[in-house]
């Protein structure tokens, strides 16, 4: 069955952000037949990878109200506790917070780690250096404030990676998120952070891979789950 699911990822359908690239590679294969052999199997080449990296497989969320889930695949870098990103005007304290790495063979897809409200997005230019350092925390980010059920925020960010120039974001201030659905990939090496809500014991280890929309990070203590 793991095998299946694996073959099923690797041959899922691209997310829309991956076509403009996926069609640049095409060209380039037509232009290589007529112009050089080897450009053909460039543009092959490149088309191939562009398929693999923007695929978008369906994901399984567990039917749990109290459930925290991965918003990304990848390796879990970070288990520490830091304050958010004061662009999202949440209190300076210190939140749980949990940080996923995506090299460029993980699924880029974004998924919502916990359904609630919207209530705010906000954009930051920076530096582009590995997104497995330290000093990523300064790089280009995306940051999303999320509101509760029970009244609680938490947040998820989006870091891009060395490589990575393009954060893309699906959805906007004062939307309701449902937990598992997608809300928008990062191309190209990227990090994806949450910050729980204060309380919440982390249920995963550094060292540890997560799958977008599946694998549960965390869950909120059963007197703050609404």
């Amino acid at each position: 069955m793991d095998m299946i699911n694996s073959v099923r990822s690797v041959l899922a359908p691209p997310h829309r952000a991956g076509w403009p690239f996926i069609g640049a590679g095409l060209v380039v294969v037509v232009l290589g037949l007529i112009l050089a052999g080897w450009l053909a199997w460039l543009g092959l080449i490149f088309t191939v990878f562009c398929l693999y990296f923007f695929r978008d497989p369906e994901r399984v969320v567990p039917p749990r109200a109290d459930a925290v889930v991965a918003p990304a695949d990848g390796l879990v870098v970070r288990v520490d506790a830091a304050v958010p990103p004061p662009e999202l005007g949440l209190p300076a304290l210190a939140m749980p917070r949990i940080a996923i790495f995506l090299s460029v063979l993980d699924v880029h897809v974004n998924r919502v780690p916990m359904a609630g409200i919207v209530t705010r997005i906000a954009y930051r230019h920076g530096s582009f250096v590995n997104a497995a350092d330290k000093e990523s925390d300064e790089n280009e980010r995306n940051a999303i404030a999320i509101r509760l059920a029970n009244g609680t925020e938490m947040a998820v960010v989006q870091i891009a990676g060395l490589i990575a120039r393009r954060i893309l974001c699906d959805i906007h201030e004062g939307d309701q998120l449902v937990t598992g659905a997608r809300f928008g990939i990062i191309r190209f090496g990227s990090r994806t952070d949450v910050y729980l809500p204060h309380g919440t014991v982390p249920l995963v280890a550094v060292g540890q891979r997560a799958v977008g929309g599946e694998t549960v990070l965390a869950t909120l203590a059963p007197s703050t789950v609404a």
